[in-house]
């Protein structure tokens, strides 16, 4: 029997990825995240980057236990390991538990224990690329795949160039791809955006608020990351109509089709080509832009997003339900 649903479900969460967060909270439910005066990591509050409607709700850490939640996401290992347990009350780490994982393993690509052990957390992935890679060992395993709004401004392209959008690609290496970045810049026209890369040539941080529109006159966007979920960025660019050049690794083979809505290849030469192309024919860089947001509609739209996620709270609700009446069954 499904749990009658109330009028609004009350989930609790940390602050981890802003920007996911913030397409979270588009949904028709209420969120709460704690925050302290350190602004420790998970603990920051809204902050003031992104414009979160009043349905983020902050909670001072040390109140957390003392309110009812309909439901528990953890986004980290430090959520699930150690955060639960500082803010949570008893009673609360056994209410409906959910783990959004964010990203592909980062010890064995194919062989790596999930963290989540306990058959009462449902884990969602974000691709099915994350699911396949990971080693789930729990009965429910999701995935709901991104979603993000369609931006106000549109795609332009009028800068004969191209954007790359990494946060600290040069300290990251090789995951992120900074060798092939350097490669491509030397027959590319290329900027970088994203913090810390002033250090060494990059334009520094745009914040999110402003990111659409500031990528949307770039000619297209390059993801050089060699191993990796699913950027937004790169979902924000498509939904702007903008052509993306990524590496055909992970997720973005089933998304980015060659030569339709974008350039992508695992030669970087090919890659470079492809980029080149774009480059010098607008016409035909617009033609992939407009392929690209009609994927990006299809694929990423933000109703069937927070849809997917009001589904899975529910599920997870009922199925925690589920083992608690089989657990009294068995010991009355």
């Amino acid at each position: 029997m499904l749990t009658e649903q109330p009028d609004r479900l009350r989930i609790f969460t940390w602050h981890i990825h802003g920007s996911y967060l913030f397409y979270l909270s588009q949904g028709d439910y209420d969120i709460f995240i704690p925050v302290n005066a350190e602004k420790t990591e998970g603990y920051y509050g809204r902050g003031e980057t992104f414009p979160f409607g009043e349905n983020v709700i902050e909670v001072a850490a040390a109140e957390v236990k003392n309110l009812t939640f309909d439901c528990i996401l953890f986004q980290s290992n430090a959520n699930y390991l150690e955060d639960q347990y500082e803010v949570l009350s008893e009673s609360q780490r056994f209410l409906p538990r959910i783990y959004v994982e964010h990203n592909t393993p980062v010890g064995h690509p194919t062989d790596t224990l999930h963290v989540v052990r306990d058959p009462a957390v449902v884990v969602v992935h974000v691709t099915h690329f994350n699911k396949l890679m990971w080693q789930n060992t729990t009965p429910i395993i999701k995935v709901i795949e991104h979603g993000v709004l369609k931006p106000v401004t549109r795609y332009t392209g009028k800068l004969n160039k191209g954007i790359v959008v990494i946060n600290h690609i040069k300290e990251r290496g090789r995951i992120t791809g900074w060798d092939i970045y350097e490669k491509v810049r030397e027959h590319v026209p290329i900027d970088l955006v994203g913090m810390g890369t002033k250090a060494y040539g990059g334009l520094g941080e745009i914040l999110h608020p402003q990111l659409p529109e500031f990528i949307s006159n770039y000619r297209f966007f390059f993801n050089p990351i060699r191993y990796t979920s699913f950027g937004l960025a790169v979902c924000e660019a498509m939904m702007a109509g903008m052509p993306v050049a990524a590496l055909a690794t992970t997720e973005y083979v089933s998304v980015i089709k060659n030569g339709i809505n974008g350039i992508i290849n695992t030669d970087i030469e090919q890659l470079i080509v492809g980029m080149n192309r774009l480059i010098n024919d607008p016409d035909f860089a617009f033609k992939m832009g407009e392929n690209a947001h009609d994927t990006a509609m299809e694929k990423f739209n933000i109703g069937r997003f927070t849809a997917d996620w009001e589904a899975i709270f529910y599920l997870t609700i009922d199925y925690n339900n589920s083992i608690y009446e089989k657990a009294n069954r068995i010991y009355q």
